[in-house]
């Protein structure tokens, strides 16, 4: 008998749907031209690329003009940056981003800070992963450039208030980014509404190909370009195009906002079968990230006593795909640097999981995994020696 395979990993990545996969065919055969040429099959090939400009533009509320695409979050992240920092040092070397971005962000900011002399400054967050304002408040100045606070966490899920924190900067002059990259899609977005300058967004957390992403710079806003070449992209970012990409990236953004109401809806519904339910299950079990403000697939909790590495390894032998944090940073030994700056101890940020449910999440996964997961965490804390103590100390919980 073939052994179940249970994918919960939708922050990582997520199945390019057939719909997509459909629309992208023809652009690989029939539809191969480049877009810059100006002959039939160049012409044939920037029909495809503006629909998909136009699919992603209306995911968010954008003008077409103001989406550009890019290879993919970490490079509109790193363009974002780069790009704003570079066009304003005459006004100000100072940028603002929090304790729990992506590390796209972080390791941007640190490049900043060590080869060209940026001044950045780095936002608690509470308990819950929400950002401090008042301390936003307090650090911002008339040197400030940029504030860059992620829409909503990779790891915890948790929403921030964009629209607070992009009036906040503007009172003071400065330019908003927010990584959108888990948001857009998931969640309603619409950057009128919230103001943002730039807002970085992904094609494979939605249901499109990987290698493709936008970056969308509101009208007006002037960044360098970060890739020299050619006039691609109104001249911001030189390429030949992704078009099969870029016309799977639209149709993702197309099918996501359609089917944002029942999306969001359902992934509540079932993320919060799964958190509650292992809360219920499992004893000293904390969840991680706000409840309510949060995005809707996303489930982090954490197990005491235990190693995040054993529940991986022994729920992927039972069939089951999930994580301990991001996918970009799963080769570390280190704790999640989101957990740490929720305040979590080590002992407890090591034992976390991170189940993400998507479109293709059914009733009976979640019954699965809540059946599965309780007797590995009870093997695990059988085999640590921290339990073990802990039992004897309080025999009083354990009768």
């Amino acid at each position: 008998m073939e052994k179940r395979r249970l994918y919960m990993d939708y922050a990582a990545t997520t199945p390019v749907k057939p719909e997509v996969l459909e629309a992208m065919m023809p652009y690989y055969t029939t539809y191969f031209g480049n877009a810059s040429s100006f002959h039939q099959f160049g012409r044939e090939a920037k029909e495809g690329l503006d629909k998909g400009r136009a699919q992603v533009a209306s995911l968010i509320n954008a003008d077409p003009r103001e989406v550009y695409f890019t290879n993919g979050g970490s490079e509109s992240d790193n363009w974002a940056l780069e790009g704003t920092a570079f066009a304003r040092r005459n006004k100000g070397n100072h940028i603002i981003t929090s304790k729990i971005e992506h590390h796209a962000i972080l390791h941007t900011c640190e490049y900043l800070e060590k080869v060209h002399g940026f001044e950045v400054t780095y936002l608690d967050v509470d308990a819950d992963g929400k950002v401090d304002l008042e301390q936003l408040k307090r650090v911002i100045s008339d040197n400030t450039i940029l504030v860059s606070v992620m829409f909503a966490n990779n790891e915890i899920g948790t929403i921030q208030p964009i629209k607070e924190i992009t009036e906040i900067a503007h009172a003071h002059g400065a330019l908003m980014h927010t990584d959108g990259v888990q948001a857009c899609g998931n969640i309603p977005v619409d950057v009128k509404e919230l103001g943002v300058d730039l807002m970085s967004m992904s094609g494979h957390k939605i249901y499109g190909p990987k290698g493709i992403g936008a970056l969308y710079i509101k009208k007006g806003v002037k960044i360098h370009n970060f890739m020299h070449g050619g006039a691609q992209e109104r001249k911001k970012r030189a390429g030949t195009e992704n078009v099969p990409a870029i016309v799977g990236y639209g149709k993702a953004a197309e099918m996501a906002k359609n089917n944002m109401e029942n999306h969001v809806r359902e992934l509540t519904r079932l993320r919060d079968k799964l958190m509650y339910g292992l809360q219920e299950r499992i004893p000293y079990t904390r969840i991680n990230g706000h409840k309510t403000d949060r995005l809707p697939g996303t489930a982090n909790v954490s197990f005491q006593f235990i190693e995040g590495e054993g529940i991986l390894l022994l729920l992927d032998q039972a069939g089951i795909a999930g994580s301990s944090g991001s996918a970009c940073t799963s080769g570390s030994l280190d704790p999640s640097h989101v957990l740490m700056a929720l305040g979590l101890p080590h002992e407890l940020a090591h034992g976390s999981l991170r189940l993400v449910v998507g479109d293709f999440t059914t009733e009976e996964d979640i019954d699965y995994v809540l059946e599965t997961l309780p007797p590995i965490i009870a093997r695990l804390r059988e085999l640590s020696p921290l339990y073990q103590t802990y039992i004897k100390e309080h025999p009083e919980e354990n009768k």
